[in-house]
């Protein structure tokens, strides 16, 4: 499919079935998950970059990273799906952007909740050497090698695309990563495919095999001997999250290997594409804020914190206000009683 016709053609035709569908409709659960996680997440990057000591520990710099990258992922996806739904015609070089963007982003937020997982390996398994393996300085180096790594992927066949190009750039009538990385993979037989399933595969390993070695090194020590203990349900939160991050880019790969298959109607990709884009891709992330960021006693305590220091600032600049009518109350009198006199 994707070889006999142009992608703007492609995207017209897209275009019409989420027209006949009324797939438009989508952008209320966008906007309502997307607005839902964004009162969260400025909130704990505050409490955490604002106190020293949530500064200093690479569970929460990694936390920060992760929520930092999902709040771009859920600006660029909204502003992506806001485009569609109304119709706005894009130059096929600023989706190209978009494409890349949103696929370092997505790739980003893997890569950091794998390494979360590998923190918290390390903290349990060597307690005593953990702060010198992973201090603030080393963390901010790993996490920039995680934003170059993410990165260089997608901006590698942004630059091949242009290099490459024969035909002039086209204007396209909905912008959608799966469309763009079909189009791209016609000209790579496999290889995007082979590269997101090779990143998936290797994070999906490396944390099954600290989630394993964790429960071998502390199953002697009795957390796991209670039903609703700390620990399981600590796992459970973090399973089913995982679960929630990978699934969306399982479905994702699914749908590149389908990109080229004739014989699967537009209608049903349209389908899986667009709920996997305005609801599967957005649920982790609203849930990542609550789960991930306030089970952290430290976290909940400093958000507590900053909580009960603006209610302060509330009341002080109230009660400053409240004695300023006053005065002026007192002023107005006196000018009345001197004019009388």
């Amino acid at each position: 499919m994707a070889s006999s016709t142009s992608i703007a053609n492609l995207t017209q035709e897209w275009q019409e079935s989420l027209l006949r569908w009324h797939l438009s409709y989508f952008l209320i659960p966008t906007t309502v998950i997307t607005l839902a996680t964004l009162l969260a997440n400025p909130v704990l990057l505050a409490c955490i970059f604002l106190s020293r000591a949530l500064r200093q520990e690479t569970r929460y710099l990694l936390l920060a990273n992760t929520l930092a990258a999902d709040t771009l992922f859920l600006l660029l996806n909204l502003a992506t799906v806001i485009c569609n739904a109304a119709w706005v015609q894009m130059p096929e070089l600023v989706c190209e952007l978009i494409t890349a963007a949103t696929v370092a982003l997505y790739t980003c937020v893997i890569f950091t909740i794998t390494l979360m997982v590998v923190d918290t390996y390390a903290a349990v398994r060597w307690p005593l050497r953990y702060h010198n393996l992973l201090s603030p300085g080393r963390t901010h180096c790993i996490l920039l090698g995680v934003w170059l790594l993410a990165a260089i992927y997608p901006l590698s066949l942004m630059i091949i695309t242009e290099v490459e190009r024969e035909n002039p750039r086209e204007t396209l009538a909905v912008c959608l990563v799966l469309i763009s990385l079909g189009f791209l993979q016609v000209k790579n037989i496999g290889a995007i495919n082979i590269h997101f399933f090779v990143a998936a595969l290797f994070c999906a390993v490396v944390i099954s095999f600290c989630y394993i070695r964790l429960y071998m090194v502390t199953r002697t020590q009795g957390i796991w001997r209670s039903r609703f203990s700390r620990a399981r349900v600590t796992l459970l939160v973090h399973g089913v999250l995982l679960l929630l991050y990978f699934s969306p880019g399982v479905v994702f790969i699914l749908e590149l290997s389908l990109f080229q298959k004739t014989n699967i109607s537009l209608d049903l990709r349209v389908w899986i594409c667009t709920v996997n884009m305005c609801v599967f891709m957005l649920l982790p992330r609203a849930l990542a804020p609550y789960l991930y960021g306030l089970r952290y006693r430290e976290i909940s305590d400093s958000l507590m914190h900053c909580l009960w220091q603006y209610s302060l600032i509330l009341l002080w600049s109230a009660g400053h206000e409240k004695n300023a009518c006053r005065l002026r109350f007192e002023m107005f009198a006196y000018s009345l009683l001197s004019c009388d006199k």
